[in-house]
């Protein structure tokens, strides 16, 4: 089955899907406060990588243009050293409730990121999709084995600010 990737470009073979879901002890306005500025982003991503943005370019609201690259944002290991970059975009972005990120990386030929934030009793559950197809043909599986961990980790440092209300859990599987 074809599936639409990245404004209407579509690809069938090597898409690998990681999906983490966690539930944390804070509304979902709260965590899109965080979850929606370059500051929380990076939060999440620390001590491992860094997101860089323009200038002007600190939160995710809805003055965003869609369905068109944005902005090249460099990711710097440990903060300093360039390892990759996310041209990114969105597709839709829906204050307190995600965001759908559709971007290219130097190492993937296409990311899908869409963040969902659903009210559950006592705080928010978090779920992030993930689709990606390596450019590097073989290597779908380390690239998704890299994704789970870099998001269980992002999961782990929102249990920590916000407190956690469950385990998080990880799927992994071609698309």
């Amino acid at each position: 089955m074809m599936q639409a990737l990245h404004w209407g470009e579509t690809m069938t073979t090597g898409m690998m899907t990681v999906t983490i879901h966690s539930e944390v002890a804070a509304p979902p306005r709260r965590v899109w406060d965080h979850v929606s500025t370059f500051a929380g982003v990076n939060d999440e991503l620390a001590p491992l990588l860094r997101m860089t943005h323009p200038p002007g370019r600190d939160i995710l609201d809805d003055s965003l243009p869609l369905n068109r690259p944005l902005f090249r944002s460099w990711l710097l290991l440990f903060g300093v050293v360039p390892v990759d970059y996310d041209l990114i975009g969105f597709a839709a972005l829906v204050p307190e409730k995600g965001f759908s990120e559709r971007s290219s990386m130097a190492s993937l030929k296409l990311w899908h990121h869409d963040r969902a934030l659903t009210p559950v009793t006592g705080g928010c559950a978090v779920t992030d999709t993930l689709a990606f197809v390596p450019r590097m043909p073989g290597t779908g599986r380390l690239a998704a084995a890299l994704v789970a961990f870099l998001f269980r980790h992002r999961h782990r440092r929102l249990a920590r600010r916000f407190g956690a209300l469950g385990p998080i859990t990880v799927k992994l599987a071609p698309a």
